[in-house]
């Protein structure tokens, strides 16, 4: 109705400001001078894209028909994302599994050839360097970053490399950096039909988290079943001077619509995902982050990645935090608005990481981190919004059913 719609948009205009406020600052270059674009800059601004910096690049944060609109018909058709921003790697080489596991806490050996798993980089202490996503193909590894990580990561990667080569001398590794690549998100409940009729072929046989080779209108790519929204979807993986082309084609579709940031990120929120710099960071592990199912039962018993003996006894022993949903009452709960005790409102006990307006639920929804002993589901705190308390319950997560194919 036209008030959620009021009030919704009140929302997200401060939502896009949110972007560029000091709480997203380390992950905007200071000059315009300095960002980059990428291959579908033209697009973004022939369809009315409002291009903004974010880490480094500029990309659109809504386009003329508004971030409510870009979401909602996310949900219900199918919606274009402009991810070329995130790095692309491969790894190759016999020994690209022993290596890569010694940084990440998943089972990348078990992983079939095809097969795809979110993971997380961690460092020494149990952080979470960056979160990614890794495919096992038949001849290499291919990883997708986050672009505010990519160059610590790849800095990171290379690093670990060095040490692994000079503690195994006959090893054989390779990180290749895609540059040449851009990556696109057909993210909604339409988004297989649209690419059938693109002419792809077999998805009804492709399920979540699998990938392969493919040609979209004569164009090699690679198709992988994922995303950030929590709806059916696919990344694609397609050369930076024909991807312009194969968005073209998509579009030509009534189905599908260009989506920005915005969007992006209140349909990521409303499905309980994580945003690194948000609900992960250098000082968060897995386990305090609700990531506990990416450590597959052999990294659990073996440990063998960075951190490893910090994980695997909080595994044990429990963590003292932990991360949450919350549905809250009233104005929407920003970014590092503080969460505090229903019984004593000076004590600060946690933090919100994200919030914004569901579309979806009509409600203001947030994650943050609160004690362990006030984690259970149902339980009421407050948080704390430019000086007025309001009540927030712990709600399970997704906010919204993910509707993810199987």
């Amino acid at each position: 109705n036209s008030s959620t719609r009021v009030l919704f948009v009140s929302a997200m205009r401060s939502s896009v400001i949110r972007f560029q406020s000091p709480l997203l600052r380390r992950f905007l270059s200071s000059s315009s001078t300095s960002l980059k674009r990428t291959a579908l800059y033209d697009l973004h601004v022939e369809k009315g894209g409002k291009m903004v910096p974010f880490c480094g690049w500029e990309m659109p944060v809504q386009y003329t028909d508004g971030v409510l609109n870009s979401h909602l018909h996310t949900r219900e058709l199918a919606g274009l994302f402009d991810v070329s921003h995130m790095g692309q790697l491969r790894i190759h080489g016999k020994d690209r599994v022993k290596f890569l596991e010694q940084l990440v806490v998943g089972d990348i050996e078990k992983l079939d050839v095809g097969m795809g798993t979110l993971s997380v980089f961690t460092n020494e202490q149990g952080g979470v360097i960056d979160d990614t996503i890794i495919n096992k193909h038949k001849d290499h590894l291919y990883v997708v970053i986050n672009a505010g990580c990519a160059d610590k990561d790849i800095a990171h990667l290379n690093e670990r490399l060095q040490k692994f080569q000079s503690e195994n001398p006959s090893s054989n590794v390779k990180i290749e950096i895609l540059t040449d690549r851009s990556l696109i998100a057909l993210q909604g409940p339409k988004a297989a039909e649209v690419l059938s009729k693109s002419g792809l072929e077999g998805l009804n046989t492709l399920p979540f988290m699998h990938g392969k080779p493919v040609k979209i209108k004569g164009v090699d790519c690679l198709i992988t079943r994922c995303g950030y929204t929590g709806e059916d979807g696919f990344e694609i993986s397609v050369p930076s001077d024909q991807v312009e082309n194969i968005a073209r084609e998509l579009l030509g579709h009534n189905e599908v619509k260009l989506v920005g940031l915005g969007a992006r990120d209140s349909l990521r929120l409303e499905a309980g995902l994580c945003l690194y710099g948000h609900e992960l960071n250098d000082s968060i592990s897995p386990v305090e982050a609700g990531l506990l199912w990416t450590i597959g039962k052999r990294r659990r018993e073996q440990g063998g990645f960075l951190g490893s003996e910090v994980i695997l006894r909080q595994i044990k022993e429990g963590v003292s935090r932990k991360r949450v949903g919350l549905i809250v009452s009233g104005t929407v709960a920003r970014d590092h608005t503080p969460i505090l005790d229903p019984h004593d409102t000076s004590k600060n006990i946690g933090e919100v990481t994200s919030g914004t307006y569901s579309p979806s639920l009509k409600k203001a929804i947030a994650i943050g981190y609160v004690p362990t002993n006030k984690s259970k589901l149902g339980s009421s705190v407050l948080v704390s919004v430019r000086d007025k308390t309001n009540e927030a319950i712990v709600t399970k997560m997704p906010f919204v059913p993910s509707r993810y194919f199987k």
